[in-house]
């Protein structure tokens, strides 16, 4: 969703139209959800599962592909100053989201979302990018534990704290915070770990699958590339501008 490889002219097309189609799945939903914020349809969009579900494959795929985009990287030799420059532009990206969130939700607003989400475990699959086939069994672990959690915290209350809004984000909880957006590390480091290992694998044993790093042909295809590579200018913009014209066509109306 996020991170790019190591330098532009590396970029496997593959990659960013999986990210693309994640981010245009994603407009779909957000769009649905805009709908619901103001009064046009009526979904439930915290139980449903139709709903439910299709946020938690966005967020997977979203996942995965940067999982293949760190493995992509760490093949290619991307040193931490690039990363880090990366990283920084997501950081302030979920800084925004934040903030923006803060003024639309008070009492949900975002402190712990995709993007922040995504901060932290790119910094942790850049630390683990080494342990190679031994992230998939990670991966299913961390994806795992949070089914355990309840009874875990039932049997030890002193770990209900981890309930609380400054460990929450690790995931391991008995209690949904409310918020609007909630991706902590557990299960989702597993998702991305998951994508890390396909990442290599694909690599060593089917790198045509991930694209040649050049122009894609045909008109969807280069476009859903350039989508991809846009990503996190996408998501921060496409959410005020589809919020600010379904506002406008309701206020035009009325």
């Amino acid at each position: 969703m996020i991170m790019p490889v190591a330098h532009p002219q590396h970029r496997l097309d593959r990659i960013d139209q999986l990210r693309a189609v994640a981010m245009l799945w994603m407009t779909v939903f957000h769009f649905s959800f805009d709908l619901n914020h103001f009064g046009l349809i009526h979904e439930n969009f915290y139980r449903d599962p139709f709903w439910t579900w299709q946020r938690t494959l966005i967020v997977s795929l979203f996942l995965f592909t940067a999982g293949l985009s760190q493995a992509v990287a760490s093949s290619q030799g991307q040193g931490w100053p690039r990363f880090w420059r990366r990283w920084t532009q997501v950081a302030a990206a979920a800084l925004l989201v934040t903030a923006g969130s803060l003024l639309m939700f008070p009492k949900s607003f975002i402190y712990f979302g995709v993007l922040h989400g995504i901060a932290v475990m790119l910094v942790l699959a850049r630390l683990t990018v080494g342990w190679g086939r031994w992230l998939w069994p990670l991966g299913a672990l961390a994806v795992c534990l949070p089914w355990l959690a309840a009874t875990v915290i039932a049997q030890w209350p002193v770990l209900e704290v981890l309930n609380s809004r400054g460990l929450n984000w690790l995931g391991f909880i008995s209690r949904k915070p409310i918020t609007e957006d909630y991706v902590p590390l557990l299960p989702w480091l597993g998702v991305l770990w998951w994508g890390v290992a396909a990442g290599q694998w694909v690599l060593r044993h089917r790198p045509g699958w991930l694209g040649s790093g050049a122009a894609p042909a045909g008109g969807v295809s280069r476009g859903l590339a350039m989508l991809g590579r846009w990503s996190l200018s996408y998501y921060l913009l496409h959410q005020p501008v589809m919020i600010g014209l379904i506002g406008l066509a309701v206020y035009l109306v009325r």
